[in-house]
């Protein structure tokens, strides 16, 4: 049985593109795996062979196209549709709709942001993709109450799976930091593609309230800056945060590491981290893919109270701030550097949820759903053909 995953991939880098790459390995030993992949008009992108389908975001043809393609596939069982508003071309990514609305086989929609006060558009557009859909995939129980309470869908099809963690090796925090140059400091670290709405304006502030006391503290912000953030203006973004290291004279403490990392160098930077910052100023944000990471790690992890953060970090798995302010989230790492009881109580808890968490478990659970999935639609299309063999008889 195949299947193909219908999102953004890599060598695009985003999130949910490395979401579907770690989705399809998670996945290829079990069944195979295909992708339509969403590009964008700015870049050319070379795909692995396992893409069969390149969808031009913004051409809406290619989306019919496309399920035309998977219509008439013998060897195509479902598909799977990330759904985030952002990466499918029209208002609000509506292209999508298109799709859905020819396809003939059955899909799966993992949705990625579920938003709690939605336009009018943004929920006729998810609503119609989870009407039509054999089962809806979310990665919170927030957003599994969203989706019945705003949206209106049926619990029964709604399936909570968390964000999948790679399997990142464990090494010792002290080797790390002298192969880092960063032995005798004490880290503190935030990673992901850099841009408007990560808050790391309130974690460089924060970070400004504690130097004064700990001069063996070092802030790694990690990553780069959002291609397509990128091209559209630049480093502007990044050139704000610079300037603020140096308004606040914090910058032999900031080291900004500006490329795109592999999951081993991340994995290296996250075991090496004594604490992990989670600035998010959107109290909404539904789900975090670095935070998930972090939790993965068994970090010390200090956190805005974003939805996902909430739910994550809860049963003493982290600290939370009262809101998006750098004078709490100083307050929290301070608690943090003056306790390393507390610090490794927080690693410990985080961990023992994190372990769950891994790919190849996340795989297993999305195989069971898709298991079950084809078998329920094999079952009713052998009700219709027999059926309608009774009609003509």
């Amino acid at each position: 049985m195949s299947i193909i995953n219908l999102g953004t991939y890599p060598p695009k880098q985003c999130g949910i593109a490395h979401f579907s790459s770690d989705l399809r390995h998670s996945l290829e030993n079990r069944r195979q795996v295909l992708i339509a992949a969403v590009s964008d008009q700015e870049y050319k992108y070379k795909y692995g062979t396992e893409v069969v389908i390149n969808i031009n975001q913004q051409t809406r043809q290619d989306y019919i196209r496309a399920a035309t393609y998977i219509n008439q596939s013998n060897s195509i069982d479902l598909v799977v549709i990330q759904h985030e508003y952002g990466i499918y071309g029209g208002v609000d990514g509506e292209y999508i709709l298109d799709f859905v609305k020819i396809l003939h086989k059955p899909y799966i929609i993992i949705t990625h942001t579920v938003l709690p006060r939605p336009l009018e558009h943004q929920k006729n557009i998810l609503q119609t993709l989870c009407r039509y859909s054999s089962a809806v995939v979310c990665m919170t129980n927030n957003s599994a109450l969203l989706l019945q309470d705003i949206y209106g869908i049926q619990a029964q099809k709604i399936n909570i799976i968390g964000h999948g963690v790679p399997e990142f090796k464990p090494q010792p925090s002290s080797l790390l930091k002298q192969k880092y140059h960063l032995t005798d400091k004490q880290v503190i670290s935030t990673f992901g593609l850099i841009g408007p709405g990560k808050g790391l304006e309130l974690g460089i502030e924060a970070i400004g309230k504690l130097t004064a006391d700990y001069k063996d503290i070092i802030f790694l912000i990690l990553g780069q800056t959002h291609p397509m953030l990128q091209r559209q203006e630049g480093e502007r973004y990044r050139e704000m945060l610079i300037a603020k290291v140096e308004e606040l004279n914090i910058y032999d403490q900031v080291i900004f590491v500006n490329h795109h990392l592999s999951d081993e160098e991340l994995g290296e930077y996250l075991y090496l981290t004594d604490i992990y910052l989670s600035p998010y100023p959107n109290m909404e944000q539904a789900v975090s893919g670095t935070l998930t990471f972090a939790v993965g790690c068994g970090r010390a992890i200090v956190s805005t109270p974003y939805a996902h953060a909430r739910e994550l970090l809860a049963d003493n798995r982290g600290l939370l701030s009262a809101g998006p302010d750098p004078e709490q989230l100083a307050t929290l790492m301070r608690s943090i550097l003056d306790d390393p009881e507390l610090k490794e109580t927080l690693q410990r808890n985080a961990y023992a949820i994190g372990k769950t968490m891994t790919w190849p478990q996340t795989g297993v659970r999305y195989d069971n759903l898709i298991k079950n999935l084809l078998q329920d639609y094999q079952v009713e299309s052998e009700k219709v053909n027999y059926a309608g063999l009774q009609a003509l008889n």
